[in-house]
């Protein structure tokens, strides 16, 4: 119900949210510190669906939001809800499912990978636009970061686009 009410939401206009919905006020207001700018573009359902998972702590092995998840549950899950696709468990084995799109050509929904991890994919986030993404991290859970970030900007492999997955 709450998501419905979020995804019915996001479509207005933000000056009508406060009269209409303190839950969706609330997640757009989120989104506004992060620095997300949410316009035209925007996926309500994704917006919506990653934000449910904000603050959701960092667990390996895990995809659930009370008990934690990782990066690669995390994408999973929200793609499963948002776009109906079943993801591969881990962020490297994700990356073959995916068609590779260099930074500045990144959309919202797209996923982001890094190599972190002796030079192999080892971490994954989806793309929210305004160059933030949404990922669970080891410190912080999930949470918003900016690709610009110098942490990321050295980790940083390519984005991914997933139009049409195949179930692991």
């Amino acid at each position: 119900m709450r998501l419905a009410l979020l995804i019915l939401f996001f479509s207005m206009p933000a000056c009508a949210w406060p009269q209409a919905c303190p839950q969706a006020t609330k997640a757009y207001r989120w989104y506004e510190s992060q620095g997300v700018c949410m316009d035209s573009t925007a996926q309500p359902l994704l917006f919506a669906n990653a934000y449910e998972w904000a603050g959701t702590r960092y667990q390996y092995g895990r995809a659930q939001k009370q008990k934690g998840t990782d990066c690669s549950g995390f994408v999973g899950s929200v793609y499963r809800e948002v776009y109906c696709m079943e993801l591969h468990r881990s962020s490297a084995d994700i990356w073959p499912q995916a068609e590779p799109v260099r930074k500045e050509d990144l959309q919202t929904g797209d996923l982001v990978f890094f190599k972190i991890r002796k030079g192999h994919i080892s971490h994954v986030g989806i793309y929210l636009g305004n160059n933030k993404f949404i990922h669970a991290a080891v410190k912080g859970g999930v949470i918003v970061s900016d690709l610009g970030e110098p942490y990321y900007q050295r980790y940083f492999f390519m984005g991914g686009r997933v139009n049409n997955c195949e179930a692991p």
